[in-house]
């Protein structure tokens, strides 16, 4: 058992010594390689790693839930990190896309609402969940989750940028109805298993409101 002492997290950014980073692709997407070393816990430093880290930039997602008639919007759309995978590539998910370093977040969200569901989401109505790591064993990529109560009655249809090469496809699903599908292993995407949890947790706390 560790001792009540023993601080969590006692290393920071400051106990990284980057040695290099090396663009190594540039494509839609970048990969970069890192050498670096850093501080071991039982003192000094490793040795000098190799790395190679997937560079996508970072990007918000947002649940819509409709607290007057309890229902969740999600999309559905192409993903080929999915191709392999036994749940396919067309995946049920949030609302999201990815922003610079001049963008807001929720500003973000806000637009890709309209892009992709041609949804009205307001900012008094959004409520920051959590900003999580996708996978930082070797992904730099931090994404900004949010909930945003919306009114869903006349949301449906196909939405999407076609320059973007974007074919979204809108639901509108009772909540009970998109959680037994969390619940029966059906929606595989992290965001939007997450969001759904939350919002089965805070689900009092947003009808209220």
């Amino acid at each position: 058992m560790k001792s009540a002492k023993e601080p969590l997290l006692r290393f920071n950014n400051s106990d990284v010594e980057i040695v290099s980073k090396t663009r190594k692709y540039q494509g839609f997407f970048a990969l970069d390689e890192y050498q670096f070393r850093h501080k071991l816990y039982q003192g000094g430093y490793s040795e000098t790693l190799t790395r190679e880290v997937f560079e996508r930039g970072d990007a918000v997602a947002v649940l819509p839930y409709d607290p007057i008639l309890d229902t969740v919007v999600l999309i559905e759309q192409f993903r080929p990190g999915a191709l392999r995978s036994e749940f396919g590539p067309w995946q049920l998910e949030l609302i999201a896309g990815m922003f610079g370093a001049s963008e807001q977040p929720k500003d973000v969200a806000i637009r890709e609402a309209k892009e992709e569901a041609d949804l009205t989401i307001l900012p008094k109505n959004m409520t920051k969940v959590m900003n999580y790591l996708s996978s930082s064993g070797g992904m730099s990529e931090c994404i900004h989750l949010y909930c945003a109560t919306v009114a869903s009655e006349n949301l449906s249809g196909v939405h999407g940028l076609a320059c973007e090469g974007e074919d979204i496809l809108v639901h509108v699903m009772p909540r009970i109805d998109v959680i037994k599908l969390l619940n029966d292993g059906k929606i595989p995407n992290a965001a939007t298993i997450i969001a759904l949890q939350w919002l089965e947790l805070n689900l009092d706390k947003l009808k209220t409101r």
